[in-house]
């Protein structure tokens, strides 16, 4: 495979922005680590000259960067902790903690979930999912925590994703918006496709685009901020984080769909999935599983003061 280039435009939103940062940010799979490795050999340009680590960015800014090669990176299995909610031999459920990436990727070859599960589970995992994806049957961020769902072979993989399908599937989720709602619930449905020019974005839009359907309610008010929870109907790329913002209330923290800088000592989106409900695909039992909120999201709370 050939090198590539990528390019792209500062936006008035980005102004000041370090350029590490904003590359990590705009370039999907890179981690700000892997984007101070381009500037260190020399990889990135702004305005045509060769840009420093710590450069800072300015509207209209035109920024290349030269990609090397893609290395395949075998997939190992790494002792890393799980935090197991549910295991048979068809199914495993895990809770996710914040900050762990799904599978591998360029930037993240290894020490993610696929590593540990590897370990945890050895060769009882379906392949459906390919070669960095074994048994991943649903993904959630890498800021998201909460339980996830993995088939242990292909039999239990088509079930799983069979009722993502036909929704009977069920995932609820809890999450901290900005600003207050003026209903107590809602549903946002708009459909939900890549953003045109941000290829780490998801947007709404018509063009090149799936239905997305969220329902959400107001847990708890607070100045500022809202704790809501929100129930799939669909489950598209960052379907919450898209649909949240799209009517004026991104999550908390979520510097990539309209949070504009950190809020309340949290980077990243305040999103954990709290709760998931399946058909067991072999023995047809109902299991619902709830995992209860992590102590980021309990202190978060916390910090944004009394409810109103």
């Amino acid at each position: 495979m050939d090198e590539r280039v990528f390019v792209l435009t500062v936006t008035a939103e980005e102004s000041g922005d370090r350029i590490d940062a904003l590359l990590a940010r705009r370039m999907e799979d890179l981690s700000r680590s892997a984007a101070q490795r381009l500037l260190e050999e020399g990889r990135v340009r702004l305005g045509g000259a060769a840009a420093k680590k710590n450069a800072k960015c300015a509207p209209g800014d035109v920024i290349s960067v030269l990609l090397p090669e893609a290395e395949e990176v075998p997939l190992i299995a790494q002792d890393i902790p799980l935090d197991v909610a549910y295991e048979d031999g068809d199914v495993i459920v895990v809770n996710k903690p914040r900050g762990l990436v799904v599978h591998p990727a360029p930037g993240h070859p290894d020490g993610t979930l696929v590593n540990a599960l590897l370990w945890h589970c050895g060769d009882s995992l379906s392949g459906i999912g390919g070669e960095k994806r074994p048994g991943i049957v649903h993904r959630i961020d890498k800021d998201t925590s909460g339980l996830l769902i993995v088939a242990k072979n292909d039999f239990a993989h088509q079930a799983l994703s069979a009722q993502l399908s036909d929704r009977s599937l069920s995932r609820v989720y809890e999450a901290v918006a900005r600003g207050g709602f003026r209903e107590d619930a809602g549903t946002v449905d708009r459909p939900i496709g890549r953003h045109p020019t941000d290829r780490k974005r998801m947007a709404v839009t018509e063009k090149n685009s799936r239905p997305a359907v969220t329902h959400w309610e107001v847990l708890t008010r607070y100045a500022g901020y809202t704790h809501i929870r929100c129930i799939l109907e669909t489950g598209r790329t960052h379907q919450i984080r898209v649909h949240m913002a799209s009517i004026g209330h991104p999550l908390l923290g979520d510097y990539t769909y309209g949070a504009p800088s950190p809020e309340k000592g949290l980077e990243g989106q305040c999103l954990h999935a709290r709760r998931l409900k399946f058909i067991h695909p072999r023995t047809g039992e109902h299991v619902e599983l709830e995992s209860p909120l992590p102590e980021y999201f309990t202190e978060l709370l916390s910090r944004l003061g009394p409810p109103i």
